[in-house]
């Protein structure tokens, strides 16, 4: 067997059999992903409608490490499309400080994701909801049936849990199937109910076109000794280049110095972390007018020529895009920002597995030192004082 065109003796050999497998079966996994919302979409319309018949119900989408990023990705696209209040709230910033953003007296629905589902701070903050907001309604997305989050909350009178394929349940390091296939997921099962949801047959086929067409090409980039490396989006892409960044960190161990803002931003400070050995990578939007400011930037970072490289992802040929280096993802032209999210993080898992094998650690299980984990642990989780109950 090849995966990502590399032997499996030799990913085996590499410590990266299982990354590079659950990278490449993406595609396949969303396909499954759209066949097990259907069988269960009778069920998702009854719990969801009701809630949001409520103009004034709160949607806030919450997990720690990249299942937060999921929401970061989610709520630009939810906002306008369902017309209520969408916040996305790590958990680790709700249990820290959850009167500071759980409001009492608004109706709630707490959509929390989780790869494990069994996260310390994950199960507190479901718990925290259900004790500080009494008429809380909780979904669900998880791929582990095991997990303490699906085991509580398949079953109760105020809760949905959608147990993803089992084979989301990624056994590697770093989420990357799990990852695209919550998000995909939840945005199924949103858009189901308010407007026509992407097409996933032509999402998988167009993202299986892309790991033919472009993975040579970023393991040839991978090879490239950049220390640092930034990536730049807008909107719903903003959040996606923040697990863009996380990925590279934890396949490289932090060998590579990984970090993420908007393109509007980063010229606010940001942009000093750019000198000769910065790869800077532009995730160019498909709404014209938000790639407008995208572009500014992206013909100011080439003419500065202070970074090591600058490379635009783009789905649209023919404008300043092309006049450096990019990857042309084409099989996405007419696609929207929430479509083109998939595409892109298969970009950058890509490049993180390959840079993490061309500077010979191991992706499978990249913490050398052991000191981060594949579900954390060792958080403590300290009680409310009475009063704020």
């Amino acid at each position: 067997m090849r995966y990502l065109d590399i032997d499996e003796v030799n990913l085996r050999s590499a410590g990266a059999l299982l990354t590079a497998r659950e990278i490449e079966q993406q595609p396949a996994c969303w396909r499954r992903t759209e066949d097990l919302l259907l069988e269960q979409r009778h069920a998702i319309s009854d719990f969801l409608e009701p809630l949001l018949a409520e103009r004034s119900l709160r949607i806030v989408l919450t997990g720690a490490g990249s299942s937060a990023f999921i929401g970061e990705c989610l709520a630009p696209l939810l906002l306008p499309q369902l017309g209520r209040r969408v916040d996305a709230i790590a958990t680790t910033d709700l249990l820290s400080a959850p009167l500071q953003y759980l409001q009492q007296g608004v109706p709630t629905l707490l959509v929390s994701f989780g790869r494990s589902g069994s996260s310390p701070e994950s199960v507190a903050v479901v718990e925290l909801a259900e004790e500080l907001l009494p008429g809380c309604h909780q979904l669900v997305f998880t791929c582990n049936e095991q997990g303490t989050l699906y085991q509580r909350c398949r079953d109760g009178p105020r809760s949905l849990a959608i147990l993803l394929p089992r084979e989301t349940h990624d056994q590697a390091f770093a989420m990357t199937s799990s990852f695209s296939s919550m998000l995909l997921a939840a945005w199924l099962v949103f858009s189901s109910l308010r407007a026509p949801p992407p097409g996933v047959s032509q999402l998988a086929a167009g993202t299986q076109a892309l790991l033919a067409e472009h993975n040579g090409a970023l393991r040839a980039l991978a090879g490239e000794s950049h220390a640092r490396v930034v990536f730049l989006g807008s909107n719903a892409l903003k959040g996606l280049a923040r697990e863009a960044a996380l990925k590279l960190l934890e396949l490289t161990d932090g060998a590579v110095v990984a970090t993420y803002d908007s393109p509007l931003g980063f010229r606010h400070g940001p942009k000093t972390i750019v000198n000769g050995d910065t790869l800077l990578v532009v995730l160019l939007s498909n709404d014209p007018h938000t790639r407008a400011y995208d572009l500014d930037l992206l013909r100011e970072l080439r003419a500065d020529r202070q970074a090591g490289r600058v490379l635009a992802l783009t789905a649209r040929p023919g404008d300043a895009a092309m006049d450096g280096d990019h990857l042309l993802i084409g099989q996405f032209a007419d696609a929207d920002d929430g479509v083109l999210a998939f595409p892109y993080v298969v970009c950058a898992q890509l490049y993180a597995l390959h840079r993490a094998l061309a500077i010979g650690n191991t992706p499978d299980q990249p913490s050398a030192s052991g000191t981060v984990s594949r579900v954390v642990s060792g958080v403590k989780i300290h009680a409310l004082p009475a009063k704020d109950c």
